[in-house]
């Protein structure tokens, strides 16, 4: 695990305290899950695409070479 120095403004600091005594976990521990949170949801959209085709019935490769030959 890496150490990161962030500078936050103070009301983000209150707030991160308040959230972590409420939930009962180390501040450090809310931060972390923020941040995979946001970087789960801001992941490029090209990791999306993997797999569209298992749930089609047709062959991938079949597919292809059908639409070619229409050219």
């Amino acid at each position: 695990m890496a150490r990161i120095l962030v500078d936050l403004p103070q009301p983000c600091v209150e707030e991160l305290n308040a959230i972590a005594a409420a939930e009962k976990l180390p501040r450090a521990e809310v931060i972390r899950r923020a941040v995979a949170a946001y970087v789960d949801q801001h992941r490029p959209s090209t990791a999306d695409v993997f797999g569209i085709w298992k749930n089609r019935g047709i062959d991938g490769v079949q597919y292809q070479e059908d639409m070619r030959s229409e050219w």
